[in-house]
């Protein structure tokens, strides 16, 4: 026994990190679906189904219903194209130019999947959940995590409002960040080739990263040698991105620039302390996101305050941080507005350099707290799972996947904690989706039962599929179907409905069905 706990003892910090990567597995975990696989992250809403290109329509994607859409929608939809070759994009995508900048990420999708288009957009989602276990194996090297101290600045920025937010809405800001981490790291270990493409790559995913060149300059800063080989170096990592944008131009014109994400210096910074104090009045039934909002502004204010203090301008990742300040000071309202605002994701390398500075400066536990105040807003981003009211049943096995829907004639779906079911008075339909498209036909099993006995008949179309009497009590039935696209069950009875009770206002049944499964 006090061999082991000696084996605790020594491995706690590590221990404490694989305790913090699980969490993080299980909280993204729980977006996981067996139709749909992670594209619950895409945010993809009813306006961007209808308008978006046929290859995301026909595959296994999570829609939500009413305005919900998110900047995703966009990339996900290029990762189909990454060449940017089609058509279709223009209508789905909108602005092509703009979007289509940050690349890296749809290509990467696009080559993970083998340019499958059954496999692209799940392959874009769950793209940020490597991307976040490869920031947590730099990281560690990095600040470096030797103590509490490393430990706490490592989850500070792993669980930040910006890493969090970024995965669970599979935006570029994590893959950009961890590419200028990890680009930093390799120029730490005088690697400056390799750390300079790394960099590239990072404004390929998002174009703010490039920001991050000051900290490979070099001084003294006033010979002329000194800046002819910073602007090579500043010209190295910049090129791709300017030959990429060229490419663009050439292939889908000329962009919107977002000069609109700027404003005044510090106008922006000073409306979000407002509406983020305002909030809880503004809004008060969102005490919880009020709250995280209102800590993750709190957070990187403690930061830049962290950075401005300081002042060492010969330390490159104070360099970054105080460029990070400046861009704080610009950034409009479209950057700062939300919960908590995109501005915590685009921060994300200040975020970083200020984790750095505090573990390697050994500040006080009261900064590297104050400085991790928006973990509270990324937890709670991956705390709620979104889920279809009308969804009956999914599953997934070595032939394929598959989701079940109640359309027209169901009163809703009903749970406990062994049985879903749907009342119908006399009719209801059942809309079944598979993945992959084709191949044998599959059978539908399910229960059925009534409050009173009657006749029950299933249609696909015209073709009957089954047809039987059902009771009161719970009877299994199974019907083959074909796996071609969608099918639309149609389960109806002629006879007479029964009022569930004498209460004003009871439901008058039919017939339920019970848990549906497709094999």
């Amino acid at each position: 026994m006090r061999q082991m706990l000696t084996w605790f003892w020594t491995r706690r910090l590590g221990l404490a990190g694989c305790a913090m990567v699980l969490a993080f597995l299980v909280l993204a975990g729980r977006f996981w679906h067996p139709y749909y696989g992670f594209t619950k992250f895409l945010q993809i809403d009813e306006a961007d189904a209808r308008v978006a290109i046929p290859e995301l329509r026909a595959a296994p994607v999570y829609f939500y219903s009413g305005q919900n859409g998110y900047d995703a929608s966009a990339y996900s939809q290029i990762a189909f194209h990454p060449g940017l070759d089609s058509p279709d994009l223009k209508t789905a995508v909108g602005n092509v130019p703009y979007r289509a900048r940050r690349i890296l990420g749809s290509a990467l999708a696009w080559l993970v999947a083998g340019g499958n288009p059954d496999r692209i957009a799940n392959a874009y989602a769950t793209l940020n959940l490597a991307v976040w276990l490869g920031l947590a194996a730099v990281l560690w090297r990095l600040l470096p995590v030797r103590d509490w101290r490393g430990w706490l600045a490592w989850v500070g920025v792993l669980f930040s409002a910006g890493a969090l937010h970024a995965v669970r809405l599979a935006l570029t800001d994590l893959l950009g960040l961890t590419l200028f981490a990890a680009a930093m790291l390799a120029q730490e270990n005088r690697r400056e080739r390799p750390a300079l493409g790394l960099l590239a790559l990072a404004g390929l995913a998002r174009e703010t990263a490039l920001a991050g060149v000051v900290a490979f300059w070099r001084g003294p800063w006033l010979a002329p040698r000194t800046w002819i080989g910073n602007a090579v170096r500043t010209w190295i990592v910049i090129a791709p991105l300017g030959l990429w944008i060229a490419y663009i131009r050439w292939q889908a014109g000329p962009a919107d620039q977002g000069f609109g994400n700027f404003s005044w210096p510090g106008a922006g910074f000073v409306e979000k302390w407002f509406f983020a104090l305002a909030g809880f009045r503004l809004d008060p039934a969102y005490g919880w996101l009020n709250a995280a909002t209102l800590l993750a502004t709190l957070g990187l204010t403690v930061q830049a305050g962290f950075l401005v203090s300081r002042r060492l301008f010969n330390d490159a990742w104070w360099r970054v941080g105080a460029v990070g300040v400046v861009m704080m000071l610009l950034f409009g309202t479209s950057v700062w507005e939300g919960h908590p605002g995109a501005a915590t994701r685009v921060l994300l390398p200040m975020g970083l350099a200020f984790a750095v500075l505090a573990v390697r400066q050994r500040a006080t536990w009261l900064w590297l707290v104050a400085g991790s105040l928006s973990v509270w807003s990324g937890v709670l981003a991956l705390w709620t799972v979104p889920q279809d009211a009308a969804e009956i049943a999914a599953g997934r096995s070595e032939h394929g996947a598959y989701v079940l829907r109640i359309n027209e004639g169901w009163y809703g779906c009903e749970r406990d904690r062994r049985n879903t079911w749907a009342w119908t008075a006399r009719e209801g339909q059942l809309v079944l989706d598979t993945s992959p498209r084709g191949g044998s036909p599959a059978r539908v099993r399910l229960s059925l039962r009534a409050l009173a006995p009657r006749t029950v008949e299933i249609r696909h179309g015209a073709r009957l599929l089954w047809s039987g009497p059902v009771g009161v009590n719970l009877q299994s039935i199974e019907f083959p179907v074909e796996r071609a696209g969608r099918v639309v069950l149609q389960l109806r009875s002629s006879e007479t409905p029964v009022r569930e009770s004498s209460a004003p206002g009871a439901r008058a049944l039919g017939f339920a069905v019970y848990n549906p499964r497709v094999e």
